[in-house]
């Protein structure tokens, strides 16, 4: 075992709190940290709003169970990739929550630059092209944007987020799910209203200084 018990703790208070935003609806999505070997990961199957000690296994680079039988989330690799790509991300979610995945489903990317946070903290929300779940496909259509993005759209497949911590990737996922709900709601009002380049260059010049 290379990794602290604290972090299973830590795991199942997240998927709590993402069972409890409705982010992560039944048996949907999967969440994981980083570890010295490779990542602790849900197991297939799990329901994060409902997981326990035993709903946890930790996998290599590689995708394989270490020191155990337990069967790994069928999406190991989509995660895996976000780690290889980004060495400051270290936890990461999927789910399939309500406005992200209706972008998803309508193959929509949230691109435009219409609020602040849209801008500061994504530099936009892209779209990856369809791959059936859990294939390689899926991780080569997805992990194209893992590199400049923390928040990518998977077409008909919800939406991956990275974070430098688990607490930092839920806050990123959940600004990028109220971003969508504005902007749905936008566009019930008649449409949205994107920031002038020299208000979106203003913006990532005071990000810069603070």
């Amino acid at each position: 075992m290379s990794y602290n018990k604290n972090l299973v703790k830590e795991l199942k208070h997240l998927g709590k709190l993402l069972g409890e935003k409705n982010y992560t609806p039944g048996y949907s999505g999967n969440v994981s940290v980083r570890t010295k070997n490779g990542a602790l990961i849900t197991i297939s199957g799990s329901a994060n709003g409902f997981l326990e000690e035993d709903d946890f296994v930790e996998i290599d680079y590689e995708g394989n169970a270490i020191e155990t039988n337990k069967k790994p989330s069928s999406e190991k690799m989509l995660h895996l990739a976000f780690y290889k790509l980004r060495k400051d991300v270290n936890c990461v979610i999927h789910v399939h929550s309500t406005a992200l995945s209706s972008f998803s489903a309508s193959s929509k990317d949230l691109m435009e630059p219409v609020m602040i946070e849209n801008v500061c903290y994504f530099g936009g929300i892209p779209l990856a092209e369809y791959g059936m779940p859990s294939s390689i496909d899926l991780v080569n259509e997805t992990s194209k944007y893992f590199k400049d993005y923390c928040v990518v759209l998977m077409k008909n497949h919800g939406v991956i987020v990275g974070g430098s911590s688990i607490k930092d990737a839920f806050c990123k996922l959940e600004m990028a799910e109220e971003y969508a709900k504005s902007i749905i709601y936008a566009n019930v009002l008649g449409g949205t209203s994107p920031l002038k380049k020299d208000d979106v260059d203003s913006l990532l010049k005071l990000m810069n200084r603070n």
